[in-house]
C-alpha cells in the first residue's frame, strides 16, 4: 500500500480567513498560528494525514519541540473531515463485529474507518468485513491506545463513535497546552502523557524506552508538571499520606486492626510505634498517626523510587500490583505514576554513573536501602494531551479522563462528594487493586487555563520515516479569529 492515498493538500481550500467558519468556540493563538501555516503551500502539500499507523516503528518522541506544529496539522486534517460532514455513529448491535461479518453493519464500519483514512478509501464499495477492514480497525485501535484485536470490542465502539466535533475540541485543547509549555528538552529527557498513561525516555532527540505506567484516578488525579529526576531510592520506605490513611487505611483497621500487620505497615505517634489493636478506631483521629511501610516485594513502591522535587509532593515508582499494567484503561492510582519497568527506567536514569543496571538489582538483592544519584539531573515532563499530530503522521487521541477538555458549564455534578479534592499524592494504598474509578464529574465551575499539557503506549511500538517539512517562520494575523462550533459531548471511559 502506498502512502499517496494518505496525503492530504489544502491547497485549494479557502483559508478559514477568508470564509464564514462552521465551528465556534475556538481559542485564539493556535488558529492564528494554524491559518497562516495554511497559507504555505510548500508546508500544507507535504502534509500527510497518515491516520493509518505506518509498518515502521518511529524513533521520534510523541512529546518534542515538532508537537505543537503536528497537532495544528492534525486539527486542520480533521476541520476538513468536518467539513465533509464527518462520520455516522455505529450502532450498538454492531459491537462484537470480527473478520468474516457481512451486511450493513460492516459497511458501515468500512465506512467509519474510510472517513480518517484508516481504511484506504480508494478500495471499491463492500459490506464486507474482509481483511483490509481487519487491518484497518488495528490501525485506528493503535493511535487509540486500544489492544489491536481487530474487533468491535467496547472500548473501540465508544472510540469509533466520539464525534469528529469532540475529536476537534480534544485536539484543540490539547494544542493550547502545547503552546503554553516552557518545557526546556535537554539532550535526555524523560516525558510522560497522562491521558494515554506512557512514559518515554528520551535521548538526543529519539525515544530510547518506552514504558506503560498507571496514572492517577479522576478523583485523585496525577497533576501536570516540569521538574527533575534526582535521585532513585532503592527498597524505599513508604509513608501513608495523610489523606491516604483518612480515606484508605482508617476504614480497614476499623473492621480490621490486623490490617497493618497483614500489609507489613508500623504505627506511630509521633515517634513512637504503637499497637493499632490499643486504638478505638471509631473515634480516631487520622492526624495522629503515621503509618510505615517496610521495603519488600510487598511495598506499595515496589523496588524502587524515582525522586523528582515538586509542590505536589508525586513522584514515579515501582510497584506491587503489576497485574494493572496488562489493563487498556490504567487510572488507578493515587497520584503517582507507577511504571511498568521501572527499574530499567532507573538503569537508564543512572547511565554515565558508577550504577549498572546488575548493580541496581545486585543492591535490591542486598536487602539494605540505599539513595543513588544520576550523573546529571534528567529533565520530566508530566502532560495533558488527549489529542495530537504524532511523529509519524497520525492523529493519536486518548479519554479526557479528568474532563480536563470539557467546558464547565457542560459538567453537570451528579453528587457533590465524587468531586475530586485536593489530596496529598504520594503513593498507592497496600491493598488489592481497586476497582478503576468512573470519571468523576465535578460541578460547573468558571473554566480556567490548563497550565500544562495518559503516546499511549502502542501495543506494538511503531515507527515511520518522519515527514520532511521545510520550518517556516509565520507571523499569526492579529486581527483574524476564527471561532469553533463544539457539540458538547461526553463518552464515558469504562473500567475495562
Amino acid at each position: 500500500m502506498t502512502s499517496s492515498w494518505l496525503s492530504y493538500s489544502f491547497q485549494n481550500r479557502e483559508t478559514s480567513s477568508r470564509r464564514p467558519s462552521s465551528r465556534a468556540g475556538w481559542s485564539g493563538a493556535p488558529l492564528r498560528r494554524l491559518v497562516a501555516i495554511r497559507r504555505l503551500g510548500a508546508l500544507t502539500s507535504a502534509l500527510v494525514v497518515a491516520f493509518t499507523i505506518p509498518a515502521f516503528a518511529n524513533e521520534e518522541p510523541n512529546y518534542s519541540p515538532r508537537t505543537y506544529e503536528l497537532t495544528l496539522r492534525a486539527i486542520s486534517a480533521y476541520e476538513e473531515i468536518a467539513d465533509n460532514g464527518g462520520w455516522q455513529a455505529l450502532p450498538p448491535t454492531a459491537a462484537g463485529m470480527k473478520i468474516g461479518a457481512k451486511g450493513k453493519f460492516a459497511k458501515a464500519l468500512r465506512d467509519r474507518l474510510t472517513a480518517t483514512r484508516d481504511l484506504d478509501p480508494s478500495l471499491p464499495p463492500s459490506s464486507e468485513f474482509d481483511q483490509a477492514t481487519q487491518d484497518a480497525l488495528k490501525r485506528f485501535q493503535a493511535r487509540h491506545g486500544l489492544s489491536e484485536t481487530g474487533s468491535v470490542g467496547r472500548l473501540t465502539m465508544l472510540a469509533l463513535n466520539v464525534p469528529v466535533e469532540q475529536r476537534l475540541r480534544e485536539l484543540d485543547a490539547s494544542a493550547n497546552r502545547l503552546a503554553a509549555l516552557k518545557f526546556k528538552f535537554g539532550e535526555r529527557y524523560i516525558v510522560s502523557n497522562i491521558p494515554a498513561a506512557a512514559l518515554e525516555a528520551v535521548d538526543n532527540g529519539v525515544v530510547a524506552r518506552t514504558y506503560t505506567t498507571v496514572v492517577g484516578r479522576p478523583d485523585r488525579a496525577s497533576p501536570t508538571l516540569q521538574t527533575r529526576v534526582i535521585a532513585v531510592n532503592i527498597l524505599p520506605y513508604w509513608n501513608a499520606p495523610q489523606s491516604i490513611f483518612k480515606a484508605d487505611i482508617m476504614p480497614k483497621l476499623q473492621k480490621d486492626p490486623g490490617y497493618l500487620k497483614a500489609n507489613h505497615l508500623k504505627l506511630y505517634r509521633g515517634r513512637q510505634e504503637i499497637d493499632p489493636t490499643t486504638v478505638d478506631w471509631s473515634k480516631a483521629r487520622a492526624s495522629d498517626f503515621l503509618a510505615k511501610q517496610d521495603p519488600g516485594v510487598w511495598n506499595s513502591l515496589g523496588f524502587l523510587r524515582i525522586d523528582m522535587p515538586n509542590s505536589d509532593a508525586v513522584y514515579m515508582h515501582d510497584t506491587s500490583h503489576r497485574e494493572l499494567f496488562r489493563n487498556d484503561v490504567r487510572f488507578q492510582s493515587s497520584g503517582c505514576i507507577r511504571v511498568a519497568g521501572a527499574q530499567d527506567l532507573a538503569a537508564w536514569i543512572m547511565e554515565g554513573s558508577d550504577w549498572s543496571g546488575q548493580a541496581i538489582q545486585d543492591q535490591i538483592d542486598s536487602g539494605e536501602p540505599k539513595t543513588i544519584k544520576p550523573a546529571k539531573p534528567i529533565p520530566v515532563a508530566w502532560v495533558y494531551l488527549t489529542g495530537w499530530g504524532g511523529p509519524d503522521g497520525s492523529v493519536q487521541f486518548r479519554p479526557d479522563v479528568y474532563n480536563f477538555d470539557t467546558p464547565a458549564d457542560q459538567l453537570v455534578a451528579k453528587d457533590a462528594s465524587a468531586q475530586p479534592v485536593p489530596v496529598d499524592r504520594t503513593g498507592s494504598v497496600p491493598v488489592a487493586p481497586p476497582k478503576a474509578a468512573k470519571p468523576a464529574t465535578p460541578k460547573p465551575t468558571a473554566a480556567k487555563p490548563i497550565s500544562a499539557p495518559k503516546p499511549a503506549v502502542p501495543a506494538k511500538p511503531l515507527v515511520v520515516k518522519p515527514v520532511s517539512v521545510k520550518p517556516a517562520t509565520v507571523k499569526s494575523p492579529a486581527t483574524k479569529t476564527v471561532t469553533v462550533k463544539t457539540i458538547p459531548v461526553s463518552v464515558s471511559l469504562p473500567a475495562n
